[in-house]
């Protein structure tokens, strides 16, 4: 089976977890439908924090909005980014010490 890489796909999910809160917002709609108040508190953080990180991921194409009444709910824009995002968050990967970072 051949897959087609969008390597600009992979850019934008590389922005979206370059971010701690950004991180966790994604895994907090990993269980499902979020609403950005319940979220702030849940996760501790301002509600305008919580609404500029989910204009980034809706920008990166990783949640979608829909409007319900006068509330937004946040859920993740494809099922399979769920298993996907599950999975890098479950790698134990090992660290080296000794490596550095390229200069840019």
């Amino acid at each position: 089976m051949t897959v087609a890489l969008d390597i600009d796909a992979l850019a934008r999910v590389g922005q979206a977890l370059a971010d701690d809160s950004r991180r966790r917002l994604l895994l907090a709609i990993l269980d499902g439908v979020h609403y950005p108040a319940e979220m702030a508190d849940e996760l501790g953080l301002t509600r305008a924090n919580v609404s500029n990180h989910l204009t980034c991921l809706r920008g990166c194409g990783l949640v979608t909005a829909r409007p319900e009444g006068r509330r937004v709910r946040y859920e993740l824009a494809h099922p399979r980014l769920a298993h996907a995002l599950a999975d890098l968050a479950g790698l134990a990967l090992p660290v080296d010490d000794h490596a550095h970072a390229p200069d840019d």
